[in-house]
């Protein structure tokens, strides 16, 4: 039976992995001082705490994620070590669904190994929400002007106020981003904020808007 004081199961990243490797284990104390401990001179840089289960209940969840991963296929990088093949989200996903199945288990994501909790990341994507979606008016780019992708330099057309056309088919930036990125520079989650990649004149789309944005603001 596991102890009555609640521990930890924790997803950990490394900027020196790749991007799909963790490290998942548990700890009886709070995980950025495990975290600290597993900083040694055999790995380059630091771990960053990605998310964690608190439950009185770590041993069992523990065992429970490493055979749910294992199930999924042979993802172990070494055999009987606690490092796995797989991305953060997708063990992210895992430590949910157990959650969900005990009554004490609070799971906590983490940003630069500092806990964000529930409430806080609700607030958060509800300001992005906030934010409307962007459209090329806002930055006084008019249908029919070009602007560049700039992962690849790729030139493309504005075709309506939220897309663009490229070789005779039409593309929202968000998809436009998620088909042509360059294999080494996609990220994990598969999602972009269209604006990022692409500039006007040399700037940034996003920069654009957040200048206009601000001139906007001080206007009123």
């Amino acid at each position: 039976m596991s102890s009555k004081e609640p521990g930890y199961v924790y997803i950990l990243i490394n900027p020196s992995f790749r991007e799909d490797w963790v490290k998942i284990g548990k700890s009886s104390r709070p995980v950025d001082v495990r975290s600290k401990e597993l900083d040694n001179t055999a790995v380059p840089l630091p771990f960053e705490i990605y998310a964690t289960i608190k439950t009185i209940k770590y041993d069992e969840v523990e065992k429970l994620v490493h055979k749910t991963i294992d199930r999924l296929t042979d993802l172990r990088i070494r055999q009987n070590r606690e490092f796995f093949n797989i991305a953060p989200q997708i063990a992210l996903d895992i430590f949910r669904d157990i959650a969900m199945t005990i009554d004490d288990a609070e799971v906590v994501l983490y940003e630069n190994n500092k806990p964000i909790y529930e409430n806080e990341l609700n607030e958060l994507k509800k300001r992005e929400m906030k934010r409307s979606r962007f459209k090329f008016s806002m930055c006084g780019i008019k249908i029919g002007e070009y602007i560049t992708f700039i992962p690849t330099g790729i030139v493309v057309k504005v075709a309506t106020d939220d897309s663009v056309e490229y070789e005779g088919r039409i593309y929202k930036l968000s998809p436009f981003v998620g088909t042509f990125m360059p294999e080494d520079k996609r990220n994990t989650s598969g999602a972009y904020q269209g604006s990022k990649y692409f500039s006007y004149n040399g700037i940034v789309l996003d920069n654009l808007r957040k200048e206009k944005e601000f001139l906007n603001t001080e206007e009123e």
